[in-house]
């Protein structure tokens, strides 16, 4: 079942976003690995060294958005979520709503 909570679902989704990723790089590396991994003369596809600088690069960013949700988790039990961390304003529900993991309100983040 899916999170009803907007982070938490995100948090979900990422989490299994990453698990795909790490399944499909152990898949590559052990084809890097193999005797008949001529990628390099391959007229037909991507290179194995190129496909896995795309996923490695795919897994670094949902790394990082799912540490922006886990950031955004702990400042909501901490009290501190829709707050801004420049100003101290609360942050537009709008804002929020269209970017759950923001940490400075639209002002703040313009400038």
């Amino acid at each position: 079942m899916t999170p009803a909570d907007p982070l938490e679902r995100s948090l979900a989704e990422l989490s299994g976003r990453i698990e795909r990723l790490d399944a499909t790089l152990a898949a590559l590396r052990a084809d890097r690995q193999g005797d008949n991994a001529d990628d390099e003369h391959d007229p037909e596809g991507a290179t194995l060294s190129a496909e896995w600088s795309r996923l490695s690069g795919l897994r670094a960013d949902a790394e990082r958005e799912r540490r922006e949700v886990e950031s955004a988790i702990e400042r909501r039990t901490a009290g501190a979520y829709g707050i801004c961390a420049d100003c101290g304003r609360p942050i537009p529900l709008e804002r929020l709503q269209a970017r759950p993991t923001a940490t400075r309100c639209v002002v703040c983040a313009s400038t």
